[in-house]
């Protein structure tokens, strides 16, 4: 999914989106520092199949599941116009790739000017200052990291 116009700068932004409040703050800042610096915008949503047990021995039938990259992708787009409407200044990219968060967002942006993520999304451990994933991205990125604060 490719919208706008085409970036001057030839920089690129990612910024990783999964749903939560912070994400979304985070592509907010993200279209916002794209628009005053001619970037384009790189969305990137990643998802996994949960590799560990579930509670009580309960065992997901994820054959029955509709494609969940095409379940991923359309949340994705929602998630973007619901955000940022028709952001017609910027060109945006989203792209969902299959994978852990912080691996796939770090492999997104090796050839980034930045990363934005939100300062914690849809983890166990919502009370933390930073999530996991964010700290990830700061400890290991391959560019500058804005690790953007929820309202809250």
């Amino acid at each position: 999914m490719t919208s706008g116009v085409a970036s001057n700068s030839g920089s690129k932004i990612v910024v990783g989106v999964d749903g939560s409040d912070g994400s979304l703050e985070a592509l907010r800042w993200a279209a916002r520092q794209a628009q005053l610096t001619g970037a384009s915008l790189h969305v990137v949503t990643a998802w996994a199949f949960p590799e560990h047990g579930t509670p009580f021995g309960i065992v997901f039938d994820l054959a029955s599941l509709s494609d969940p990259t095409a379940r991923a992708r359309e949340a994705l787009g929602r998630a973007i116009f619901d955000t940022l409407g028709d952001h017609q200044q910027i060109e945006v990219r989203a792209e969902v790739i299959p994978g852990d968060e912080a691996p796939v967002l770090l492999e997104a942006a090796r050839d980034a000017d930045l990363l934005v993520v939100g300062n914690r999304g849809r983890g166990a451990f919502v009370g933390m200052l930073l999530g996991s994933v964010s700290e990830q991205c700061v400890r290991h990125a391959p560019c500058p990291v804005v690790v953007v604060r929820n309202h809250e």
